[in-house]
């Protein structure tokens, strides 16, 4: 996925300033696609060059103009497209998952410490997510439309996050039964 389609994903829920959209942005698609204000402003300026997006010119007193952008014909032309497009599964790069691979190359406890630090924001996002769902979505029976499509994604969010909490849970435990010293040692090579 493009940032251009994440973008016009937002803009066709909410036309808005670069500003307001990169706060949008990091409080609900920004959970799932990291993007920082530079990107979005400067892909913004190529979607207008593209003709995806209009940008009207907004003065303001006292202060520069506001640029209030909106997903065009062109624009709505694209994502049709996009979400007709076949995407690729998920191809995950997971940078813990190499450092546990080679742990008995280093110092063990390192990286132990490191997946409880990865293990403490995974639950913190999945509290985060489970927050949200019970602000947004008290009643999901008979969701339909945006709000079905929203909530699916969240709920995707959750068993991502809770998934990842209980992977950690498992190689703490295991790592920490591994060490030098412990039950599971394992003889010098």
């Amino acid at each position: 996925m493009a940032l251009e389609h994440a973008l016009l994903l937002s803009l066709e829920e909410r036309s808005g300033s670069g500003y307001e959209l990169t706060h949008r942005f990091e409080n609900s698609i920004g959970f799932f696609w990291k993007a920082s204000h530079q990107q979005i402003y400067r892909t913004l300026k190529r979607m207008v060059a593209h003709g995806w997006v209009r940008c009207d010119e907004i003065a303001q007193r006292g202060r520069p103009d506001k640029k209030l952008y909106a997903v065009s014909d062109g624009g709505r032309a694209e994502l049709r497209r996009w979400l007709a497009e076949p995407g690729d599964p998920v191809t995950v790069r997971h940078e813990l998952a190499v450092k546990v691979r080679g742990a008995a190359l280093g110092d063990l406890d390192a990286v132990i410490d490191d997946i409880a630090r990865h293990r403490d924001r995974h639950a913190e996002r999945l509290e985060l997510y489970r927050g949200i769902e019970q602000r947004d979505f008290p009643d999901s029976d008979g969701l339909s439309g945006q709000a079905l499509h929203h909530h699916l994604v969240l709920r995707g969010g959750i068993r991502l996050e809770d998934s990842l909490v209980a992977w950690c849970d498992e190689m703490l435990g295991a790592l920490r039964d591994d060490r030098p010293g412990t039950s599971g040692e394992s003889p010098e090579r």
